[in-house]
């Protein structure tokens, strides 16, 4: 009897027990949602008699405390866009549904539950059951078994074919059995399958898109976007439901992908399946992110070096196909990881050559390539201030992904801000470069009709390097930088990116406050119709909003002796190098001016001593300036995109030249008559491009340039024209570190990794000394570039040994010091220099 009672009573306890905690858990979750949604707002319609103040004043004050900053230094942003975050499309009151409606009092979950679900079929079983895999099978047995058979008995059995019963009986007493290496690379087959496939699933969509709308407000202003661009991209897929939509976003951050699914999966457009590099796969993280449509492939595709890995090629080339047919929309970064400069990294075109064959051999129809635009006011990811100064990265971890989570969430990182592009059709983009080739005539056309893919040519055409024809080859390449060229255009403007650049640019030694504002007005109406501003407001307010973004580490603020606020960049190296990432984002776009204006003060001849005459003779020849910055800009090759492919350059140098000549900075002779004529071919070049969408030939008509020095000397702008070169010096101090230190190199090879190192160093010296005034000159990214450079103009040889990149001088630079004297001037030509009348 006591024990029945006991027992009763321990049973009433943990029900007690279990029913508190439940009860706690939902108060819990009920405060949570009334502080940190629009809970006080929806109950506030729905009661219209109750008074709110004073609970939200007394229980609310805890978990809006840490909000408080953030509606303080926000600034809005940009017009036409809206918060993602903030926008449910799915919530609230269905039509003729009660008043009660769940989805009033449940917003998020509304939003996530009601959204449309699609149809996510796996790809693996197709691509296993392909016969073009199993011949990749076979045609990987082979040469397995051609490799066994060297090793063993050496170059005499090389020229023997697979089958024949001397060769199985050597083979036999070997030890090689064909059958048992077949079998192995059909099990390294599925393996690579297994380890590459994602599992795009809508709960798993539905539960992380709740998450996200809890847990992006508590380090992010916003997710902003413009809400007539999702428009366009529903449109598109709704009028082309057969035709994949190809995502290409430029590649800032890992939170790039999950953003982009997030607002695809929000407004019923279908997920995408987005390529990830295999270094993501770390325990839980990798398992979300394959639910999530991340299929994982490996960051070298051949391990060794001049041998290729046809069997992974053939998977990753199949499961694209295959995921294409199916119907799957495709995400991936062309520009093949994360940029660690902040400007556009060159692209490479593995993928997209992928996705373009499909369309040539039938597989598709036809596919929309979507270029996005991705930007942080604050990067969530930290900095690439170690890579940059040629440490090694720290690769990425489960321990490392949770304490970078943790302090994201304990942190304001600002806004965030994507851009859809206008999709184009891969098919009408083949038919303009045939249209481009046709009326150049040097270049063959490329026709789908003509495209018969082989199964060899399947399973080794992959990733761009060895595709098929030197024609595809270039119809990738110009894809491709098209896209990245169009990306880093679209790429909105924030508010850390202007102060960034003002201060690495025109106020390096830092300025008062009132100067910077009106210094940021005046980029702002630079930028005015050229670029979208992902921010708004009075200047005054965004300088003070940016500087509490980027933190004391990077920018200080004191006061001056008359009490003004006076802000500068950190006077260290990291901090150049960190504020260098920000600033690099407006780079491209004043890349041509800078290289302008830089080739216009070289060419400068020396002012004479003769007032009248200095004043009369003291400028450039245009036909002279354009040629040499034609030159100049083939040194920026691997740094810049500066043109789409269907853009002639020399035009564009002719309309940023009228853009200099307009704004001062180059006084044209006869300067009243030219100035009308100047606005007149602007207006006529603007509509030009407005009505045929591409760059025409407007200048092939215009008149003849001669030699005359018609550009003359502009003293009173000088501070201007000062900072347009300040825009490209560090990258061009870096070239000419790497010019003079190829005497290293002298009768002399060195791994790449080592001689990198060197001119890292020495640029730290400079730095040090004050010989380089640009600490964000120390970039081992343009340091590569410039290598690939030498490597181009046949300066540098560049061999593989046992998977290390040897390099060493070419013969003829080798032999003659002056050729190499040469070199070192032609980079040298580029690093701006400044005369003063």
């Amino acid at each position: 009897m006591l024990s029945t009672v006991l027992n009763f009573a321990q049973c009433v306890a943990e029900i007690s027990l279990l029913g508190g905690i439940e009860i706690a858990s939902v108060a819990l979750i009920v405060y949570y949602v009334f502080a940190k949604t629009r809970a006080p707002i929806i109950i506030a319609n729905l009661f219209p008699n109750l008074n709110l103040s004073t609970i939200r004043s007394e229980l609310l004050v805890t978990l809006r405390s840490s909000n408080e900053s953030k509606l303080k230094t926000g600034v809005k942003h940009g017009t036409g866009t809206q918060n993602m975050l903030e926008l449910t499309p799915h919530s609230g009151r269905r039509p003729y549904k009660s008043l009660f409606d769940w989805g009033v009092i449940f917003p998020y979950v509304a939003q996530v539950v009601r959204s449309e679900k699609f149809e996510y079929p796996q790809v693996t079983g197709n691509v296993h059951n392909d016969v073009v895999l199993k011949h990749a099978i076979k045609q990987a047995a082979e040469q397995t078994l051609r490799e066994q058979r060297y090793a063993k008995n050496g170059h005499r059995l090389l020229s023997r074919s697979i089958s024949g019963d001397q060769d199985e009986e050597e083979d036999a007493r070997a030890g090689i059995s064909y059958q048992n290496i077949l079998n192995k690379q059909e099990k390294r087959a599925i393996s690579i399958l297994k380890d590459m496939g994602s599992t795009l699933n809508n709960a798993l969509l539905a539960f992380t898109s709740w998450l996200l709308y809890k847990l992006l407000p508590c380090f992010l202003s916003g997710v902003v976007t413009d809400t007539k661009q999702i428009q366009m991209l529903r449109t598109a897929a709704e009028k082309s439901p057969g035709t994949p939509l190809i995502f290409v976003p430029l590649h800032r951050s890992h939170l790039d992908y999950i953003m982009v699914t997030f607002i695809l999966t929000n407004n019923d457009i279908r997920s995408p399946l987005v390529a990830a590099g295999n270094n993501l796969q770390i325990p839980v993280f990798g398992s979300l992110l394959r639910g999530l449509g991340a299929f994982f492939i490996k960051r070298k595709i051949d391990p060794v070096e001049g041998k290729k890995d046809v069997l992974y090629r053939a998977a990753l080339h199949l499961y694209l196909t295959h995921a294409l047919k199916q119907g799957h929309n495709v995400e991936f970064f062309i520009e093949g990881g994360r940029t660690r400069t902040g400007k556009p990294c060159m692209p490479k075109g593995g993928i997209l050559s992928v996705i373009v064959n499909a369309f040539m051999d039938g597989s598709i129809p036809d596919a929309l390539l979507v270029p996005v635009s991705v930007n942080y006011e604050r990067l969530v990811d930290g900095n690439f201030v170690r890579e940059q100064k040629g440490e090694k990265k720290i690769p990425e971890s489960f321990t490392k992904a949770i304490s970078g989570i943790w302090k994201a969430l304990n942190s304001n990182y600002g806004l965030m801000r994507i851009d859809f592009n206008e999709p184009y059709s891969i098919r009408e983009l083949v038919n303009s470069y045939n249209k481009i080739a046709l009326e150049d005539g040097s270049s063959k056309v490329y026709k789908p009709a003509a495209r018969t893919l082989q199964h060899n040519q399947s399973t080794s055409s992959l990733y761009g390097t060895d595709v098929v024809c030197e024609e595809h080859r270039n119809l990738i390449d110009s894809i491709s930088r098209q896209v990245v060229f169009d990306c880093a255009a679209a790429t909105s403007v924030m508010s850390t990116n202007a102060l960034a650049f003002l201060l690495l640019t025109r106020y390096r030694q830092g300025a008062v406050e009132q100067t910077l504002a009106a210094a940021l007005d005046d980029l702002r109406n630079s930028l005015s119709g050229c670029k979208d501003i992902g921010f708004s407001g009075e200047s005054f307010h965004v300088l003070a909003y940016a500087c509490d973004l980027l933190g004391p580490g990077l920018v200080s603020r004191s006061r001056d002796d008359n009490g003004r606020m006076f802000i500068r960049a950190v006077q260290s190296v990291e901090s150049f190098i960190e504020l260098a990432y920000y600033s690099n984002m407006l780079t491209p776009h004043f890349a041509l001016s800078s290289i302008l204006m830089s080739t216009y003060h070289a060419l400068l001849p020396p002012p004479s001593t003769e007032p009248a005459a200095a004043k009369a003779t003291f400028g450039v020849s245009s036909k002279k300036l354009i040629e040499t910055a034609l030159q100049n800009c083939q040194v920026y090759r691997y740094e810049f995109i500066l043109n789409k492919p269907t853009q002639v350059l020399e035009n564009l140098l002719h309309k940023h030249l009228d853009d200099l000549i307009m704004s001062g900075c180059i006084n044209k002779l006869e300067a009243q008559t030219e100035m009308i004529d100047i606005r007149t071919r602007g207006m006529a070049r603007d509509l030009s491009y407005y009505l045929d969408g591409e760059e025409n030939d407007y200048y092939d008509g215009a008149l003849e340039e001669t030699e005359t020095i018609d550009l003359l000397y502009a003293s009173e702008t000088l501070p201007q024209q000062r900072y347009i070169c300040e825009i490209l010096a560090p990258f061009s101090n870096t070239y000419l570190a790497v010019a003079q230190a190829l005497q290293i190199l002298n009768r002399n090879s060195m791994l790449e990794s080592e001689f990198i190192s060197f001119v890292i160093n020495d640029l730290t010296k400079r730095v040090e000394q004050g010989s380089c005034p640009y600490a964000e000159s120390i970039s081992t990214d343009s340091v590569r570039n410039c290598l690939k450079l030498l490597e181009k103009w046949s300066v540098i040889e560049v061999c593989n040994q046992r998977g290390m990149r040897l390099i060493s001088l070419n013969t003829l630079y080798e032999m003659s010091q002056e050729s190499l004297n040469t070199i070192i001037k032609k980079i040298e030509a580029v690093v701006p220099k400044f005369n003063q009348v």
